[in-house]
């Protein structure tokens, strides 16, 4: 195992936010919900600018003659079959974050729109606000990026590292050796910090539907063994091929996602359910793009907070993990065409979207407008909680709570191993296979940041954390995205 001057950096950084975490967490979640507040304030328009920029981008790419460019030499054949690459990226990018706010989400924000029109707009708005939070925007945000490490890593040879465009754009100088050993040793950090948070999240809500399940009062008292057990868990495959390991634990995430989606739509309100998917998915689409530049600047303070704390925090959240996602699904994406990497990165996982939040948070609203309205209630005391209170008004209940809890617990686990390997990866100066032990050094260091999170106790003051350490990326991004495009256009001519 090599050392060098990017790992221990990115190492002691790291361990020194782990160790702040679990001595003073209220600390570090003030301090972060300060900050990222400062920056929203100042930078919102901003971050709305560039993540409906980078959509346009996409759009732009799929549609032109840059289309048709391979990610690796003419000729090449991808590495992966395409379910098993969708299933992947997809487990890698938001896995977790969809069974934690699949319900949860849409009647949060139904609770805040419900006081400025009546229920039934105020539903119609909040399932398409969770559509913008996940959507095109979210994914757009990760191809882009992926595209960008992938193209200079397959097709131009270099390294899977975000500095790796800089290099090749601008030749290899004092200042962009500079530039780019800071803009991997960001990635490093932005990538660990907000994979730890989803990992306590994860622990939340797996906690929390275990102790319902067992009957058990106090679920704070599984947070230990739940995040033993996860450790323990993504220990193992950390140390086998990434085909191996990832591959299978992904496809059984993903089948049992589906086998849930598919029994509650089924189950339940299916009329209902498929009314609002189907009339939600049309004003998404025609609205989306314009929906990106909104910033709600002529609304009342709650409104702007509102805004801030989710669609803002969303997009900087896709941002943060970026590095993460971008790298992963570079590294399994070499073959392809940069149409067929946009479309399937983009469009897939959008659509998978669009359908889960449309049946949970279908059925979310089926309860408040035509039921007796208590998922409300229980999602106004714990967000972590909706999910199982939903799943206890179907039949078998108890099965599919299980499958629930299983199912984010894999997620997790897959998150956490793609994050290890990514983060090996670029400590190790782009190396596409690093060490197992490289890899299990910082599967612990994202074991111990994930319970600094857990300390921390409060899933908005989390969600600062992970905004924190994605701040620079505003400004990284559109360095990135000027590199390809120069790239591009001279391979064009040439």
């Amino acid at each position: 195992m090599q050392l060098n001057p990017l790992l221990i950096t990115a190492l002691a950084i790291s361990i020194g936010i782990a160790l702040w975490g679990l001595v003073d967490p209220q600390g570090l979640g003030a301090l972060s919900a300060a900050v990222v507040a400062a920056q929203f304030d100042s930078r919102g328009w901003f971050i709305m600018l560039e993540a409906s920029g980078l959509l346009i981008l996409a759009i732009y790419l799929v549609l032109s003659r840059f289309g048709s460019v391979r990610l690796g030499p003419d000729g090449s054949e991808p590495e992966f079959s395409t379910p098993a690459w969708i299933a992947m990226l997809f487990a890698a990018g938001m896995g977790v974050g969809l069974l934690f706010y699949g319900a949860a989400e849409p009647l949060t924000h139904f609770s805040v729109l419900r006081a400025y029109s009546g229920d039934p707009a105020a539903a119609s708005r909040a399932l398409f606000v969770t559509y913008l939070n996940w959507g095109f925007h979210a994914w757009a945000i990760y191809g882009v990026v992926g595209l960008v490490i992938a193209y200079f890593a397959f097709r131009r040879g270099r390294t899977l590292l975000l500095s790796a465009p800089l290099t090749d754009v601008y030749g290899d100088h004092g200042w962009t050796r500079a530039l780019a050993w800071v803009f991997d040793l960001l990635s490093i950090v932005a990538i660990a910090v907000g994979l730890a948070g989803s990992l306590a999240m994860g622990v939340f809500q797996i906690q929390t539907g275990l102790a319902g399940l067992i009957g058990m009062a106090e679920p704070d008292k599984l947070t230990m063994p739940v995040f033993v057990a996860m450790c323990l868990a993504f220990f193992v495959p950390l140390r086998r091929d990434l085909g191996d390991g990832m591959a299978k634990l992904s496809n059984l995430a993903m089948t049992l996602a589906v086998v849930l989606l598919v029994f509650l739509l089924v189950s339940g309100p299916t009329s209902f359910v498929m009314n609002s998917i189907v009339s939600g998915f049309g004003r998404y689409v025609f609205q989306v793009l314009p929906a990106g530049f909104s910033t709600v600047e002529f609304f009342d303070t709650t409104v702007v907070d509102w805004f801030q704390g989710w669609t803002l925090n969303y997009m900087i959240w896709w941002l943060a993990w970026s590095p993460f996602v971008g790298i992963f699904i570079a590294r399994i994406s070499r073959g392809r065409t940069i149409r067929e990497f946009l479309i399937g990165v983009i469009v897939a996982p959008t659509l998978f979207s669009i359908f889960w939040f449309g049946v949970f948070g279908g059925i979310g609203f089926f309860d408040v407008l035509r039921g007796n309205g208590d998922l409300l209630e229980v999602n106004a005391q714990s967000l972590d909680a909706t999910t199982f209170a939903l799943l206890q008004k179907f039949p078998v209940s108890a099965v599919t709570q299980g499958l629930t809890i299983f199912a984010a617990f894999l997620f997790v686990v897959t998150s956490v191993v793609s994050a290890g390997f990514t983060l090996a990866m670029i400590g190790t100066g782009g190396d596409e296979n690093p060490s197992p032990n490289i890899r299990t050094i910082w599967g612990g260091v994202l074991g111990a940041l994930g319970l600094a999170m857990i300390f921390v106790g409060d899933v908005g003051l989390v969600r600062s954390i992970i905004a924190l350490s994605a701040i620079a990326f505003v400004f990284i991004v559109p360095v990135l995205v000027v590199c390809l495009l120069r790239s591009l256009h001279k391979e064009g001519r040439t």
